[in-house]
């Protein structure tokens, strides 16, 4: 039997990105939070210390800061007439775990996703007719541009991010990306300094006539003092960010932008080492009234609250509302159901490597989001009218490290081992430019999620189910960047070159991309979206749900910045609309 506690305004599962922004934002308005995490309390100082930190084989090797399997596992197949199997370790994407989640180990890329990308259904079939997406499964978001850009000026603010605005109050701005939609003023810090690889990438695409711009980037360009008064320390280009912490304050992370504040409050408390194990419901079946946990002793609790919010890695919010009966479920074969729908991930597999035997690039001086991208072939920026697909893909050419153990290329044909590879090792190392593409996911019927009918995790419960595959349009859109990505690489001149390309057959093993999104996503009809326009439950109308899982497709850039901003959208809704009119935001 669970122990019931006393009853708080504001529940909130998860302590990463979202949480701490939600915990933030709703203990401003006067609410009593508690945050329930399943991992252990994390902080610069104690566990990030430079010390440390920069520890290639504890971290990137042995994936200290990731979520283990024992935790919680999952399961995947390709389709639905394969038997999904349990991932017996996390290789193509990496949850974290711990306060801070996810956010303490990315690179720092604060990518806005763009107007078109909100009305993405509406967007292109205006362009192109409803023919051009056939067998995919589009749908609009709800906010608009106007409604949803000051939430992603709120997080930019918040993390200092470095970069250059292209597009200022709908005025194309030298030095910017030319394609982003309008935002309202200039990033809070300048661009980080290019490296020489990234610099060389730049002034070849303006030869060639594109638009190269810096990276946005949550790494410090300069020290900053953020718009909670925290302050954070200039990045020192270690090459220690992916799959690492900061111990220099200079990657922004929950715990060097948020948790100086929200810790401090007394109207906020933090449960670390307890895992919710399922909302529980009033008997009207609209309402929670609480959710079910248990800590690190094996001791159970029910923790009441007005307001519950989902705020774990979109995977764990779309299982928690499985498990606990909130949404029908999505079922594949009928098109019917919203939770599980619209799954999504990041289309890759396409770049190159260019080896320079005259030309020495130290790698080792990076940082997670530094290099010069463009935008030319992303999103619709480009006429897709004699194509065979819709979407896009970003280029880049970054340099976020040259670490020992796994920053190793070697030129084509090379031994895998022994004389050889030693001498090609050491001859090709700093001499290699990478360019890469990261493309759109586009949803189809056939890529969702379900509870998997087998395999159960320590606690009895069934795991996530994964079936995904990339779809044709992803392919064939990923393979056309690919074509623009061989030309300006051979247009660099390298002394060789290998481009790489994208395939159906999504392998959990390799690592790809911690961008997994959809599942429990945000939408105008109840019929096919789980959550409403302001990330409210329509089925139970004190629930929301933050998170990548409210995306109903992904586009072709890293997808933090917009998971803050819906945060920070869902935090005002509450604040100022929920908390005067509890109830349901938009009528079902």
């Amino acid at each position: 039997m669970a122990r019931m506690l006393p009853k708080k305004d504001v529940v909130i599962m998860g302590l990463g990105w979202t949480g701490s922004v939600l915990g933030e934002q709703l203990t401003a308005a006067g609410l009593n939070v508690v945050a329930i995490e399943r991992g252990p309390w994390r902080d610069t100082a104690t566990d990030f210390n430079v010390g440390y930190m920069q520890d290639e084989l504890r971290y990137a090797i042995r994936k200290d800061l990731f979520l283990s399997p024992s935790i919680e596992a999952m399961t995947m197949r390709n389709s639905l007439a394969q038997t999904a199997l349990p991932m017996r370790d996390y290789g193509s994407f990496l949850p974290g775990h711990g306060v801070g989640g996810a956010g303490v180990h990315w690179n720092g890329h604060t990518w806005r996703f763009w107007e078109s990308d909100f009305q993405i259904k509406t967007h292109l079939t205006q362009r192109y007719g409803a023919a051009k997406l056939k067998n995919l499964q589009l749908q609009d978001w709800g906010p608009t541009w106007s409604e949803i850009e000051p939430s992603f000026d709120k997080f930019e603010y918040l993390c200092g991010v470095s970069g250059k605005a292209g597009n200022l109050k709908g005025q194309t701005q030298p030095g910017g990306n030319p394609f982003e939609s309008a935002r309202s003023r200039e990033y809070p810090n300048p661009p980080m300094r290019m490296p020489y690889a990234s610099t060389l990438f730049g002034e070849k695409m303006k030869e060639m006539g594109y638009h190269p711009f810096p990276l946005p980037s949550s790494n410090m360009s300069q020290s900053y003092v953020n718009s909670l008064g925290v302050r954070m320390g200039e990045c020192s280009y270690c090459g220690f960010c992916e799959r690492f912490a900061c111990g220099n304050y200079s990657k922004a992370s929950a715990q060097t932008t948020i948790l100086p504040v929200l810790m401090k409050k007394p109207n906020f408390e933090l449960r670390t080492e307890s895992e919710v194990l399922k909302i529980n419901l009033r008997r009207d079946g609209k309402t929670a009234k609480s959710v079910t946990y248990i800590d690190r002793d094996g001791h159970e609790f029910e923790q009441p609250g007005d307001l519950i919010i989902l705020c774990g890695y979109g995977l764990m919010n779309v299982r928690m509302l499985l498990l606990s009966g909130i949404g029908k479920p999505y079922d594949p074969k009928t098109g019917e159901g919203v939770v599980g729908r619209n799954y999504c991930y990041q289309t890759g597999g396409g770049g190159a490597q260019l080896i320079f035997k005259d030309r020495q690039f130290n790698p080792f001086i990076g940082s997670g989001a530094l290099g010069m991208a463009l935008h030319d072939f992303n999103g619709d920026a480009f006429d897709h009218s004699k194509l065979d697909f819709v979407g896009g893909s970003g280029i880049a050419c970054g340099q976020s490290n040259g670490r020992p153990i796994a920053s190793r290329p070697t030129p084509p044909g090379t031994p895998r081992w022994g004389a050889q590879w030693k001498k090609a090792t050491g001859e090709t190392y700093g001499r290699v430019l990478g360019i890469g593409g990261q493309g759109s996911s586009y949803a189809v019927r056939e890529n969702y999620l379900d509870l998997d009918p087998t395999y159960k995790d320590r606690h009895g419960r069934p795991l996530l189910r994964i079936t995904f595959d990339f779809p044709d349009n992803d392919t064939r859109m990923q393979n056309y960047v690919t074509g623009q990505i061989a030309k300006i690489a051979k247009a660099m001149n390298p002394s060789s070159m290998t481009v790489g390309q994208a395939r159906k057959g999504w392998n959990a093993v390799p690592y790809q991309s911690t961008h997994n999104t959809g599942g429990a996503i945000m939408g105008a009809d109840p019929t096919r979206s789980a959550l409403n326009r302001y990330l409210q439950s329509w089925d139970v109308s004190n629930l929301f749900v933050t998170g990548a899982s409210a995306f109903p497709q992904n586009a072709g850039m890293n997808p933090t910045g917009t998971v803050a901003a819906l945060a920070f959208w869902a935090a005002e809704a509450i604040r100022e609309r929920y908390l005067k009119h509890p109830g349901p935001l938009v009528p079902a």
